[in-house]
């Protein structure tokens, strides 16, 4: 069976993983995913090592990547990561946003600044990464944008992260408009939605808490989700390929969630 992105060449911001904890995130399962079907992977952190690590990942497994470090929020640094990308690939195929970051707080709770940086990092970055790389896939004659939100996006969760969920909220407007205006250029966009997800950056909010303090933590997130068990970062990671390939080639404007009925 032919690889499903061969000789496609992917931009793949936030990459890598911050968390000491074992296991893939999110952006590391696509990374990998999409590099074992066939794509070359310009892979993006805003730590270079956390990037390094998950290229060196892909190249142990015979794939071909590259390392970029960046803060996605800043309109330089992301013409400067599409310039290497097309420098190491000459192309950009795909283009994949999974950076994103929450704080806690309500209306009443949050600072302004907090605010800001939230929709800086999960909504600001898309629209800075679609602007420098949506004029390349026209020229190319089309291209696959995937972008990652939450079902934080349009439900109530049990903790208060207001600007996580308005950031993730217009990410899906955003992606949804962006694909009617560009879907006469072949340019498809599309949202993977996670819903609860067992990923490091999840454990490392609970690295604090006592051995049974964390798994009664655990325990209680797995019985939230009606299959009785939390996502993986590879579940996530086959949603993500699926609109990436040309199997979803009339697929465009679509809010996937992965959440095992969660949000139902």
């Amino acid at each position: 069976m032919a690889a499903r992105l061969a000789h496609k060449t992917c931009l793949l911001m936030g990459g890598g993983s911050s968390a000491a904890e074992g296991g893939l995130s999110n952006g590391q399962a696509v990374a990998l995913t999409f590099a074992r079907e066939g794509a070359r992977v310009a892979v993006v952190d805003v730590s270079l090592d956390a990037a390094e690590a998950t290229v060196d990942m892909i190249r142990a497994a015979g794939g071909e990547a590259i390392a970029l470090q960046a803060d996605v929020s800043r309109h330089d640094e992301v013409r400067a990561l599409v310039a290497a990308t097309l420098a190491a690939f000459g192309r950009i195929d795909i283009l994949h946003n999974n950076v994103g970051i929450e704080v806690h707080g309500g209306v009443l709770d949050s600072s302004e600044a907090s605010w800001d940086r939230v929709h800086e990092v999960n909504l600001k970055s898309v629209f800075l990464s679609c602007k420098e790389v949506v004029p390349l896939m026209d020229a190319q004659g089309g291209g696959a944008i995937v972008n990652v939100s939450s079902t934080a996006s349009f439900k109530w969760g049990p903790a208060e992260y207001i600007s996580y969920n308005s950031s993730k909220a217009a990410l899906n407007h955003f992606s949804r408009v962006l694909a009617r205006q560009y879907a006469p250029r072949n340019i498809r966009c599309n949202v993977v939605v996670p819903g609860m997800i067992d990923t490091p950056h999840i454990r490392t909010l609970y690295r604090d808490k006592s051995p049974d303090e964390f798994a009664q933590i655990m325990a209680g997130r797995d019985a939230r989700c009606p299959m009785g068990r939390q996502g993986t970062s590879q579940e996530v990671a086959n949603a993500a390929l699926f609109l990436a390939s040309d199997e979803a080639s009339y697929v465009s404007g679509l809010l996937l969630v992965v959440d095992g009925a969660s949000s139902i």
